[in-house]
């Protein structure tokens, strides 16, 4: 089980929001399980939100300073778009972290869940100048779907947001040059699954150009691929298959992401 750091109260946090945000807020404590299920943590530096349901432009993020595998529904962090801490929480925001969630939950309203990791095969992609290639099926059904951003050092400047958000147009996923991946999706299951098909394209592109000259797919095959995808991933609604799948694998090791 995981041991959860000055945790709150989760009764008295359930009671001071309505059903419909601890609903999100339950779900997004369960994409940071996964996140540490599938070994995509960067120790505490890396952060996923999620928009509160409501007219307050409010959205909710990790408190900086725990281990993903401690985040919980009840110690998630509800902040404004102007970085301000609007529930009593015992914990900060990571500065970096509140200057991409908030670019991209201010630009974007289809944007209702954000997901911005390292790893190691993620970061190696947005080194290459080739970027993600459309060599394999995986890559193929997101590669339309996948924007950059050039890398202007830690995001700490509030300039950057603007460049940002121009660079990501209406994409579902950005590689964020020299630094990470980043996804985001109309609901935390959607954005989980953009981001897992981006970071598993990464691993198999990794890995297959170690291993010498690349076998590119036809055009034809290409352009099919793209169509498929397409439906699979914009309207097909897979999370609505995954997700449950993956919560009932939380689930089976440790319930306390609910709390």
């Amino acid at each position: 089980m995981a041991t959860v750091l000055h945790a709150m109260n989760k009764a008295d946090v359930r009671a001071k929001v309505s059903a419909e945000e601890w609903q999100v807020r339950v779900d997004l404590a369960a994409a940071y399980r996964l996140v540490a299920h599938y070994r995509w943590t960067d120790m505490i530096f890396t952060h996923l939100s999620a928009r509160v349901p409501g007219p307050e432009h409010y959205f909710l993020i990790n408190p900086y300073g725990m281990l993903f595998d401690e985040v919980t529904a009840s110690n998630l962090v509800k902040v404004d778009l102007d970085g301000n801490i609007v529930m009593d929480s015992d914990y900060e925001v990571n500065p970096a972290g509140f200057c991409i969630h908030s670019a991209i939950h201010m630009a974007r309203d289809d944007a209702q869940a954000v997901m911005h990791v390292h790893t190691p095969d993620g970061v190696a992609v947005a080194t290459m100048a080739c970027g993600l290639l459309p060599v394999t099926q995986t890559s193929m059904i997101i590669h339309e779907h996948i924007a950059y951003h050039e890398y202007e050092g830690v995001a700490l400047d509030l300039s950057e947001r603007e460049r940002l958000v121009t660079d990501f147009g209406d994409k579902n996923l950005l590689i964020l040059r020299n630094h990470g991946t980043l996804a985001v999706g109309r609901t935390v299951s959607e954005c989980f699954l953009w981001l897992y098909n981006l970071e598993r394209a990464c691993s198999m592109q990794v890995r297959a150009m170690a291993g010498g000259a690349l076998y590119p797919p036809s055009d034809a095959a290409l352009a099919t691929t793209r169509r498929q995808g397409q439906s699979l991933m914009m309207d097909g609604g897979l999370d609505r298959l995954a997700w449950p799948a993956l919560l009932r694998m939380l689930d089976r090791v440790d319930t306390s992401y609910r709390d």
